[in-house]
Order: C-alpha cells, then sequence, then structure tokens
C-alpha cells in the first residue's frame, strides 16, 4: 500500500485535475449554449423574413426582389445549416467534458478511499500497541511482587 504522504500528494493531484476537468466542463457547456442561442436567433431571423416575404408577395413584388428573398433564404438556410453543426460540435464537446470531469472525480475518489484504508488501518495497529502496552502494564502490576526479607 502507498504510503500516506504518497496518497496525500496523489489526492492533492487528483484534485487539482478534478478542478481544472470541472473548467473545462463550465466553458463547454457555457460555449454550447452560447452556440444554441445563436441557432435559435438565427432560426427567428429565418422565420421572420420568410413572413415579410410572405407578406411582400401578398402585396406583389417583381421577379428580381422574389429572387433575392429566395437567394437570402437559401444563405440564411446554409448559415442555419453551419449552425447546427457547431451546435453538434458543441454538445460533443460537452458531453466528453462531462465524462472527463466524471473519470477524474472517481480517481481522486479512489484515492480518498485508499487514504481512509490506511488511516484505519493505522489507527487499528495503533490500537491493538495500545491495548497490548496495557495489557502488559497490568500483567506486570498484577504479578505478585516478592517482598525482600
Amino acid at each position: 500500500m502507498a504510503t500516506p504522504s504518497a496518497l496525500a500528494t496523489l489526492i492533492d493531484l487528483a484534485s487539482k485535475e478534478t478542478e481544472a476537468a470541472a473548467r473545462k466542463l463550465g466553458d463547454t457547456i457555457r460555449l454550447r449554449e452560447e452556440a444554441t442561442q445563436k441557432l435559435d436567433l438565427l432560426m427567428q431571423y429565418r422565420d421572420d423574413y420568410a413572413l415579410r416575404c410572405q407578406a411582400s408577395l401578398a402585396s406583389g413584388i417583381g421577379a428580381t426582389q422574389f429572387n433575392n428573398f429566395q437567394v437570402f433564404m437559401a444563405k440564411l438556410d446554409q448559415a442555419i445549416a453551419g449552425q447546427q453543426q457547431i451546435v453538434a460540435d458543441a454538445a460533443r464537446r460537452a458531453d466528453q467534458a462531462r465524462t472527463d470531469w466524471i473519470a477524474c472525480e472517481q480517481k481522486k475518489m479512489s484515492y480518498v478511499t485508499l487514504n481512509a484504508r490506511a488511516d484505519q488501518a493505522e489507527a487499528r495497529l495503533a490500537l491493538k500497541r495500545d491495548q497490548k502496552q496495557n495489557d502488559e502494564y497490568a500483567a506486570r502490576n498484577a504479578a505478585p511482587k516478592s517482598t525482600p526479607h
């Protein structure tokens, strides 16, 4: 079994690794949320633009204006598809960061458990030593003392 100081060092290193993984997880979640918000804005803008296009069609527009609407809608659709890919990538990175953080936390907790077991084993040994010393002391004091004549 590792020495208590080695376990303390491992716990300290694992704690730092876990903290770094938690920060990375927080960053990836924030980036995923930002990407999702951008996607939502793009989709809302596309919906609004489509409504304007329909209103313009109802009031009558020229072929050039209609063509411009179609070209711009295609560009919006491309931007939305690109942003959807960014959201999917950000979600994968966040999931991986969560998995990494969980692994770091489990590793740290395994060291903590080993350290607790080592402490318990040391406490049992100390208790046995104390009991043995007490038994020896009691045996010495209980033994009949010969008195010199």
